[in-house]
Formats: structure tokens, C-alpha cells, sequence
């Protein structure tokens, strides 16, 4: 089953990246961030969209390589 994360390829707190997997895991999260960027810049309420979804989004699981 799918879950919505923080992705741990952030560049601020990780919540449109880990969006990025959640849809579509073979899109680039630069895309959605574009987008998101380009959205706020007609509403800055989205700011704090993105900040409420850093504080309750849990952290996406380190997975370490296999030795």
C-alpha cells in the first residue's frame, strides 16, 4: 500500500518530492516544485500549505543498500 511521505531528496523540508513518488514515482519532483512555485506566486497561502504538510507528513524510511 502506498503512503504519502517525505521524500529524504529535499531540498527544503521534502514535501513535494515525496507528492512526486506518492503520484508518480518516475517523475521528476522538479516538475511539481516548478509548479508549486509558479501556484504560490498567486496565492502565498499555499506557504503555509506546504509547512502544515512539513509538520504532519512523517519522514520517509531510510532504506540502506544490501551488502
Amino acid at each position: 500500500m502506498k503512503r504519502l511521505t517525505r521524500s529524504n531528496d529535499k531540498l527544503v523540508a521534502g514535501v513535494i518530492s515525496g507528492i512526486s513518488n506518492y503520484v508518480n514515482p518516475e517523475l521528476d519532483p522538479v516538475f511539481l516544485r516548478l509548479a508549486f512555485a509558479w501556484i504560490t506566486f498567486f496565492n502565498p497561502y499555499l506557504i503555509l500549505v506546504y509547512f502544515g504538510m512539513a509538520l504532519i507528513l512523517p519522514k520517509e524510511p531510510v532504506s540502506y543498500p544490501q551488502q
